[in-house]
């Protein structure tokens, strides 16, 4: 691709919005040309507004830049979302209906019947609800949304096994303290402790998104089974890791589901995307793997890791699963759905 495409990142002081620009730094099809933030950050370059939070260095493109309203029509034709959910209640259709492609990472549309909640290597054919999506709700524009941070590591361990007829699904989670953003869990609430409990309906989220995904009809017809979700704080940095039960009504062995999700992937491995993990999943032979400290960075983050995979004696099979929580679940997963859109055309 000869010229990129320029893009903005809403809300791009915050952690997410961080990983956005890092991530996009070097991107070879997109081009940050637009950063917008809240009202305490417009006006000022992006270097004093954003205190930056990430190991890697902010990337000096970015540093002088004037963070802007985010108003609609001021930014580029594609945008990033990293808005929290109040914010995106109110501005991400507004940026849509006047005309900009809005990849969101918030949870405002997720389960909107007309809004794609993509993974592009396990449903990739969502997509088509947006010729209904605009129509039907008069946008010039278009939103597209990635799930929640913990769903999405669910999500891609689970797509391997449709195959088997997934029937029922216990899942809890150890939910990295970097999911709750900056300043996040006060310190003495988490070192050393771990909270049973996270708002913003988070069980909820993981019970009905991974549904919507696995569906058919762009998810309006949900996926036939039933999941149950407990969700918990820990204090991990970075990576999301949960423990699966799950129930496959054919009941294959150990070894067929393994094969089935080391052999896994989708269109964006087919494309050959510049940020699609090579294989999305990975499965770990290790007993004591995969690990948050170790594993959350394979694949640069996109990666998800799974071990552990043995017979379940409550239901029929059982895992760990781990993905990178601001990457995976959250800029990248965008990144990659932008990916998917401009190789299908979406862009054009």
């Amino acid at each position: 691709m000869s010229k990129k495409i320029d893009v903005g990142v809403l809300g791009a002081t915050g952690m997410v919005g961080q990983q956005f620009i890092a991530r996009l730094a070097n991107h070879p099809w997109f081009n940050v040309c637009w950063l917008a933030a809240s009202e305490r950050s417009e006006g000022k370059p992006y270097a004093d507004a954003a205190p930056w939070r990430l190991a890697t260095p902010m990337p000096d493109s970015v540093r002088s830049k004037t963070v802007e309203a985010c108003e609609p029509r001021r930014g580029p034709a594609v945008v990033f979302s990293a808005l929290d959910a109040k914010a995106a209640d109110v501005l991400e259709a507004e940026f849509a209906a006047a005309g900009h492609v809005v990849l969101s990472n918030a949870r405002t549309f997720r389960m909107d019947p007309l809004v794609p909640l993509l993974i592009p290597e396990v449903n990739a054919d969502h997509l088509d609800l947006l010729s209904e999506q605009k129509s039907a709700k008069g946008w010039k524009g278009a939103v597209v949304t990635n799930p929640n941070c913990a769903t999405i590591v669910l999500a891609m361990a689970l797509a391997p096994l449709r195959q088997f007829g997934i029937n029922k699904v216990s899942v809890t989670t150890m939910q990295a303290v970097s999911g709750a953003g900056y300043p996040g869990v006060a310190s003495l609430d988490i070192l050393g402790n771990i909270i049973p409990f996270i708002g913003g309906g988070e069980e909820e989220k993981i019970e009905t998104e991974t549904l919507k995904i696995l569906g058919t009809d762009g998810g309006r017809s949900r996926l036939n089974a039933v999941i149950s979700a407990q969700v918990n704080r820990v204090p991990v940095i970075d990576g999301h890791s949960m423990t699966v039960s799950v129930d496959l009504l054919t009941v294959p062995s150990v070894d067929e589901v393994v094969n089935a999700m080391r052999t896994f992937s989708g269109r964006p491995q087919v494309l050959k995307l510049p940020t699609a993990p090579v294989p999305p999943i990975v499965v770990m032979s290790q007993e004591n793997r995969p690990q948050p400290r170790l594993d959350a960075g394979l694949g640069d983050g996109m990666t998800t890791s799974v071990g552990r995979v043995r017979v379940c004696p409550v239901l029929t099979h059982k895992f760990v699963a781990l993905s990178h929580n601001t990457i995976r679940g959250a800029a990248g997963a965008s990144i990659l759905n932008a990916e998917l859109m401009k190789a299908e055309g979406f862009f054009n």
